[in-house]
C-alpha cells in the first residue's frame, strides 16, 4: 500500500490517467491493495482521488500555460493535435464509464427528475453547454432555464429559483463567488443540486447532494469539454427515459410546429 502511495504522489499526472489494474501492474501490487491504499487516504475510490490530484496540478494554473504544454507537446503537427485531443477524451471517457460514476449519474436523474423545473448553472466556457442542456431538455418536456450571468447579473437570475426546482451544477477548478452565490441560495431554498465536475474544494463539494467526476482534459493541459458534453446527454436522455410519455408527446408537437411553419417533421 505505501509503495503504491508513494507512487500516485510522485506520479501525479500518470495517476490521474491510470486505472486502477494500470497502477497494480506499475506498483508490482494489486487492484485491491491499491483500492485499499486510496481509500486509507480517505478517499472513497479513485475517481475522488483523481479530484484532488487534479485540484492540486490546477492551483494558481492560467490558461496560458496549460495551452503553451498542449502546443509544446504536439508542436506544428495537425496529426499529433488531433491525437492528443482524441486520446485525452478516451482517458476521459474511461473515468465516465467506471460504475462509481455511472452510478453517481443514475443518482442525480433520481434527484433531479421529480423536480418542476430544471436549472442549470455555467459561467465562462460552460454556460454555452448549459444552455444546450436546457435546450435538450426543454425538446424533451420538461421545465429548464439557465444560470449563465456573473457579477451583480446573477442576482435577477437567482431571483427567478424557486424551491420546487432542482440545480445542475458545472463548476470546475477553484471556487469563485457566483458558484458560492447559488450554492447559498440552493440552501437558503431546500433545493437539490447536483455538481459535474473534475476538481473543487471539499468544502464546495460537501454542499451538494450528488456530484458527478467528469474530467475536462489532462491536468496542466489546455481545458477540453467533451467528456462534460457526454455526461450532460447521457442525463437528458436518462431523465426522457424517466418521462418518456412526456419526451415523445414534446417531440411530436415540436415535429407538428414545424410542419406548420412549413418545415419537415422531426426525425
Amino acid at each position: 500500500m505505501l509503495r503504491a502511495l508513494r507512487f500516485i504522489d510522485q506520479n501525479r499526472i500518470v495517476a490521474l490517467a491510470s486505472s486502477a489494474a494500470e497502477l497494480a501492474r506499475r506498483t508490482r501490487t494489486s487492484d485491491a491493495t491499491v483500492i485499499r491504499a486510496v481509500q486509507t487516504l480517505g478517499f472513497s475510490g479513485l475517481p475522488e482521488l483523481r479530484q484532488a490530484l487534479t485540484a492540486s496540478l490546477q492551483a494558481g494554473r492560467a490558461p496560458a500555460e496549460g495551452m503553451r504544454r498542449t502546443l509544446a507537446e504536439v508542436g506544428q503537427s495537425a496529426e499529433r493535435a488531433i491525437s492528443s485531443v482524441l486520446d485525452t477524451h478516451e482517458d476521459g471517457m474511461k473515468q465516465l464509464r467506471e460504475a462509481q460514476t455511472r452510478a453517481k449519474m443514475a443518482d442525480a436523474v433520481s434527484l433531479l427528475h421529480p423536480a418542476e423545473r430544471l436549472m442549470i448553472f455555467g459561467i465562462g466556457p460552460s454556460a454555452p453547454l448549459a444552455q444546450y442542456a436546457a435546450f435538450l431538455l426543454r425538446r424533451m418536456g420538461r421545465k429548464a432555464e439557465i444560470l449563465d450571468r456573473t457579477g451583480i447579473g446573477l442576482a435577477d437570475q437567482l431571483l427567478a429559483l424557486a424551491s420546487s426546482d432542482a440545480l445542475l451544477v458545472l463548476a470546475y477548478g477553484p471556487a469563485y463567488r457566483e458558484l458560492i452565490a447559488v450554492l447559498d441560495e440552493a440552501e437558503r431554498l431546500g433545493i437539490p443540486v447536483v455538481l459535474i465536475t473534475d476538481a473543487l474544494e471539499p468544502e464546495i463539494v460537501e454542499r451538494v447532494q450528488v456530484r458527478i467526476n467528469a474530467p475536462r482534459g489532462r491536468a496542466e493541459h489546455v481545458a477540453l469539454h467533451g467528456v462534460t458534453l457526454v455526461c450532460l446527454e447521457a442525463l437528458v436522455l436518462a431523465l426522457a427515459a424517466s418521462a418518456k410519455d412526456e419526451a415523445i408527446a414534446a417531440l411530436e408537437r415540436l415535429g407538428e410546429l414545424r410542419q406548420a411553419l412549413g418545415g419537415t417533421r422531426l426525425a
